[in-house]
């Protein structure tokens, strides 16, 4: 555990907890630079855990970067900050293993972004979402414009960013930005329900899904299409591709190694 970073290993599942509820976990340089560790750490390991659940202590996710940190800022150092922000968002995205943004109360501005970089996200009832930095006389930084129109469309995108509006767990549900709308006391509970039923499959073949996902995304379809061949095939050279196969015909459940 770092100051602002609460790592948890449960089997397979890592959860994350964002801790700095005084300042409603509020980003600035120093949670960045913990959550960039932490993310480093667990992507290294000889064995990466096989899902990862990103939540934040008390009543937000994130509430958004630390406009107190930010406000003298020069273009300089805006622009070195939006660059940690997202290296952050780079990680989860390209990390061998499934993120859940499990959101839990207020996630705005940085925060919106952070659980957008993530591979889905389930809320709280009581969780709040939006890009406010309009407001503010600046825009998103950390990726909240591409992210949250490739999310939810241009269009909603649009008025989301312009008016800086917020919106609940229910809107949140209806235009695509979350996948699923929990009661606040369930709500990590079914984040890991979902994070060990992930971390039960073939993890080689749910990096190599992340992955083909990811980067066939913004190819055009013959392109994508074959990258996803090419990681098809690939696979059939690992013990879990003959071990999940050997599994399904004998009528047991598989013992994946990531091998």
């Amino acid at each position: 555990m770092t100051d602002y970073v609460e790592s948890k290993q449960d089997g397979d599942v890592v959860t994350l907890t964002i801790r700095r509820p005084e300042k409603l976990n509020a980003l600035d340089a120093k949670v960045l630079a913990e959550l960039t560790s932490e993310l480093c750490e667990l992507i290294a390991q000889a064995t990466p855990p096989r899902a990862v659940v990103l939540t934040g202590e008390g009543k937000a996710f994130v509430a958004g970067a630390d406009i107190a940190g930010m406000a003298e800022l020069t273009p300089a150092q805006a622009k070195a900050f939006a660059a940690q922000g997202h290296g952050v968002g780079v990680l989860i995205e390209t990390a061998p293993f499934p993120v859940i943004a499990a959101v839990n109360g207020f996630a705005l501005g940085g925060g919106c972004e952070l659980a957008l970089a993530c591979d889905f996200i389930y809320a709280s009832e009581k969780a709040k979402f939006g890009q406010p930095e309009v407001k503010l006389g600046v825009i998103p930084g950390f990726g909240g414009t591409q992210r949250l129109a490739r999310r939810v469309g241009l269009g909603r995108a649009r008025e989301l960013v312009y008016t800086g509006d917020m919106i609940d767990a229910a809107e949140a549900l209806r235009i695509g930005l979350v996948n699923a709308v929990f009661a606040p006391d369930a709500l990590l509970a079914k984040a890991m329900e979902t994070a060990k039923k992930i971390a039960a499959q073939g993890p080689l073949a749910i990096a190599a899904a992340k992955r083909v996902m990811l980067n066939g995304a913004d190819a055009d379809l013959r392109t994508a299409n074959e990258l996803e061949a090419t990681a098809f095939a690939a696979l059939f050279g690992s013990a879990d591709q003959r071990e999940g196969m050997r599994a399904f015909l004998d009528k047991r459940t598989a013992t994946f190694s990531g091998s």
